[in-house]
């Protein structure tokens, strides 16, 4: 068949061979696809691909909702443990009006242990999240097994006293220079008063 002996006229399409009708409706029909792919079906694929990440998110976060679930009473026990060692930890804490008679226990203790002071001086506090610092510095003249007597004798203190900064240096006659600072603690009061209304709420 010879392409150019066929009038291709468009107001007589019927009376096109079969042949030329057919790859014209073929044509037709590819370009009907391809437009709606790039006008339609696109859009519905990057929406169905938005969808499935969407799904696999929520079913990532559903899980892990999910184990929380699970383990609320274990994370309900362990803050319960939390909040008792905190308390006992507070009630190891002096009070403003035990700060003095524990400064008089600590230099005591370090007397008792064969330590010579040169120096004991109380700091400004330092504010913490739910208690105050309140930091010593001190320099005295021993021996190590006077220091350690004296740090032995510093945790069997009933309240919590902690040891920072040790600086040692050799002094006169065989002995020791110690420069160090004392840490003890206090509970911060807005903490205190702030947790008492906690406890509260959570009671009723």
């Amino acid at each position: 068949m010879n392409l150019s002996e066929i009038d291709l006229d468009f107001n007589a399409v019927g009376a096109w061979p079969l042949p030329v009708k057919a790859a014209v409706a073929t044509l037709i029909c590819a370009m009907v696809m391809v437009g709606g792919f790039y006008f339609d079906t696109r859009d519905q694929l990057a929406a169905l691909d938005s969808a499935k990440q969407k799904e696999q998110d929520l079913r990532g976060e559903f899980k892990a909702k999910q184990n929380k679930a699970v383990n609320f009473q274990d994370y309900q026990d362990q803050l319960t443990q939390i909040e008792a060692s905190l308390d006992e930890m507070i009630r190891q804490m002096p009070t403003e009006e035990e700060v003095a008679s524990l400064l008089v226990d600590i230099s005591q203790t370090g007397l008792a242990s064969g330590l010579e002071f040169k120096l004991f001086k109380p700091d400004t506090p330092v504010a913490k999240d739910f208690y105050s610092e309140l930091p010593i510095s001190i320099q005295v003249v021993g021996s190590y097994e006077e220091l350690g007597l004296f740090v032995s004798g510093l945790a069997s203190l009933p309240r919590i006293v902690t040891l920072h900064d040790v600086n040692i240096t050799p002094g006169k006659d065989g002995l020791l220079l110690i420069n160090a600072v004392i840490k003890t603690y206090n509970e911060n009061k807005s903490f205190a008063s702030s947790g008492a209304a906690k406890k509260k709420k959570r009671g009723n």
